[in-house]
């Protein structure tokens, strides 16, 4: 899995090696300020003026104004700042110009952000409401027409950036000429370029903007569109330049770049045509139901772009997906790259009422119409791949951590793995946990919570037809506390002290207390105990050891050189991947040559204990330095002093 696969499209794209000549060009040869009245400025302005040509042609605006921007940000700020000093203006006329600024509910972050602040710094204290949308994406028209005559302001995008929806920008015309709507309307263009005919002129569309990396072009260039007679006022003043519409030292290379991939568009011999990219996009989507049965599209295909696919996998996460994908090389995203950072499931997908577990596992996978016959090829192949990966990847260790919005449980297993207790378990994983628990053929001998209205336990226990709660008075153990309730896991057992549950494995039918590995709910409160490590529901860390002296973390970070030359020096240490099964199995982790071994962080309590016993020195990895630097500190506060991480992970390292 040497080759990186691009599939986050929508995010952004690579530069079309014609437009980087052109950047070059523009900054090396043709590098004048288009202000400029001497030869060189007048290249650089002819370049300007053929860039500013070729737009208008590609989006049918003939007439109206066609700008060049840092980007769709600047250009909806923009759009938004002279709709709404258009309003203040009607306002003071008396003129009827409405009170709602009305924006879809799927519109990305930036429309309704960009509205509420202009509408404060303004004063213009007009009502920001919400546009529905249905089940498939689109916008509720019938909604719309109750709130046309009030609007004074409608923003609504031409195709989502998330699930790939497109919108009925003719059916929200039709609304607004229909109830003779006030509204000025914006309509985001960033993801219909290139991938949907426009025609501008021939809509009632007042503000367009558009942004050029969104299609081969570099990041700091866009387009605004404004209608001819729409109302425009300019974010930026100053040096007059665009026509006094926009000041600032046009950018020459990035609009010589755009300029580039708009002829490129003209020509009609370099992008893939809207046929051949939904062939690509049918071929993807069987490898993907292939891959990973049970799976769903959050958008109907038929009317979404040609060049997205947002799906869900019944029991994983949306991070457990991208770190599936990731690891076998293959780029996705869980939605808006703007907003992917925060961790939060997709409003996009809440808005159009897709269940929170659906939303909450949401991946998007988007490529652009630069995309050919063999990329695809590798593409299904490689999606193929990360469905074999997570068939084969079982879990073998006998302990293995749970976690949920801050809270973990506990799955204990036998030697054979055919036998299992669930601890805590998180309900929001019961059915993946049900499912993998058949899968294996391991029986659940109990599922209990050890804090009062978790909740997982009953939900697991229902699904596996099993009786929830800890099975008392079935089997004891003596112990120097006395004989306590347990239950019998292999060669070990589960005793029950109280609030705390004991594991470790008995002589002779007598727990010792110092052959406890492993306390489970409350602390122990026995010094006896002190080696055992404890498992909490909540907080971090998961793990604890009230015996050992918690050791600092600083110091845990190794850059790659650094790691591979400290694990060259000291034979006896491990390089420890911490990434889960499925990722190792999609693409085994290598540093510098030097192979990895496999202990997934949801399996590092269980293999803890045997560090600690028999220390030597760790460093862990990941992909991206974040779960390594968890498994490091981890082990530092258990008392291990020679334990490190890789900081930057696989992504940096080699």
């Amino acid at each position: 899995m040497n080759t990186e696969l691009y599939l986050d499209a929508n995010a952004t794209s690579p530069v079309l090696p014609a437009a980087i000549d052109a950047a070059m060009t523009a900054m090396m040869a043709c590098f004048g300020n288009p202000s400029s009245s001497h030869a060189c400025g007048l290249r650089a302005k002819a370049l300007l003026d053929a860039t500013r040509a070729s737009a208008r042609r590609v989006l049918g605006a003939a007439s109206g104004r066609v700008m060049f921007t840092s980007g769709a940000t600047e250009g909806i700020q923009t759009a938004v700042l002279s709709a709404l000093c258009a309003v203040r203006e009607r306002r003071r006329r008396g003129e009827a110009c409405g009170d709602l600024l009305l924006y879809g509910a799927t519109e990305h972050k930036a429309v309704p952000e960009s509205l509420a602040h202009w509408n404060r710094l303004l004063g213009t204290d007009l009502e920001l409401r919400v546009l529905p949308v249905d089940g498939d994406g689109r916008h509720r028209l019938d909604v719309l027409r109750e709130l046309a005559p009030r609007a004074a302001f409608v923003c609504t995008m031409a195709a989502n950036n998330e699930t790939g929806v497109v919108s009925d920008l003719d059916g929200i015309a039709r609304v607004l000429e229909a109830t003779a709507s006030p509204a000025l309307w914006m309509v985001d263009c960033v993801q219909a370029l290139g991938k949907l005919a426009l025609g501008l002129d021939a809509t009632r569309i007042d503000y367009a903007p558009f942004s050029g990396h969104k299609l081969y072009a570099p990041k700091g260039i866009g387009l605004l569109y404004v209608r001819e007679g729409a109302p425009y006022t300019p974010l930026m003043c100053g040096g007059g330049q665009e026509a006094g519409q926009r000041s600032g030292t046009e950018n020459m290379g990035g609009i010589a770049a755009l300029g580039a991939v708009l002829g490129a568009l003209e020509a009609g011999d370099t992008f893939r045509s809207p046929t051949q990219l939904r062939a690509y996009r049918d071929r993807l989507a069987v490898a993907l139901r292939d891959a990973f049965p049970g799976l769903v599209f959050n958008a109907p295909l038929e009317g979404a772009l040609p060049t997205t696919l947002n799906f869900s996998v019944p029991g994983m996460s949306s991070k457990e997906l991208l770190d599936l994908f990731d690891a076998a090389g293959v780029r996705v995203s869980a939605g808006s790259a703007c907003s992917a950072a925060k961790a939060a499931p997709s409003y996009v997908l809440d808005a159009m009422g897709v269940p929170l577990e659906r939303s909450a596992s949401a991946v998007r996978l988007s490529f652009g119409p630069l995309a050919d016959d063999a990329f695809i090829d590798a593409a299904c192949a490689r999606i193929l791949h990360c469905g074999r990966a997570l068939l084969q990847a079982r879990p073998e260790a006998r302990l293995q951590q749970l976690e949920s919005n801050g809270a973990s449980g506990w799955l204990l297993f036998d030697d054979e793995g055919r036998h299992c207790i669930a601890i805590d378990p998180p309900a929001a994983q019961a059915p993946r946990i049900a499912a993998d628990l058949r899968a294996r053929a391991c029986f659940l001998l109990a599922c209990f919570d050890t804090s009062h209205g978790a909740g997982g336990a009953d939900i697991l226990a229902q699904l596996l037809d099993t009786a929830p709660g800890w099975p008392g008075g079935a089997q004891q153990v003596a112990t120097a506390k006395g004989v306590l309730d347990a239950i019998a896991l292999g060669q070990d057992v589960l005793a029950k002290d109280g609030d705390a549950f004991l594991l470790g494995r008995p002589e002779n039918g007598v727990l010792a207390l110092d052959a406890v590995r492993f306390v489970f709910g409350a602390a122990p409160g026995d010094p006896k105990l002190d080696a055992a490590l404890c498992c909490h529901r909540i907080g971090e860390p998961a793990v604890s050891r009230p015996g050992a002296e918690a050791l600092p973390d600083e110091g845990i970070d190794l850059d790659a050189t650094s790691a591979a030359a400290y694990l060259a020096s000291h034979p006896d240490a491990l390089l420890i991947d911490v990434r889960e099964l499925p990722e190792h199995a999609a693409a085994a982790a290598q540093l510098r040559g030097r192979s990895a071994h496999n202990v997934p962080l949801s399996q590092l309590a269980g293999q803890a204990s045997h560090w600690l016993r028999e220390p030597r020195p760790l460093v862990f990895v990941c992909r991206s330095g974040n779960r390594s630097a968890r498994a490091a500190r981890l082990l530092r506060r258990l008392g291990h002093a020679q334990a490190w991480h890789v900081a930057g992970g696989l992504a940096l390292a080699n």
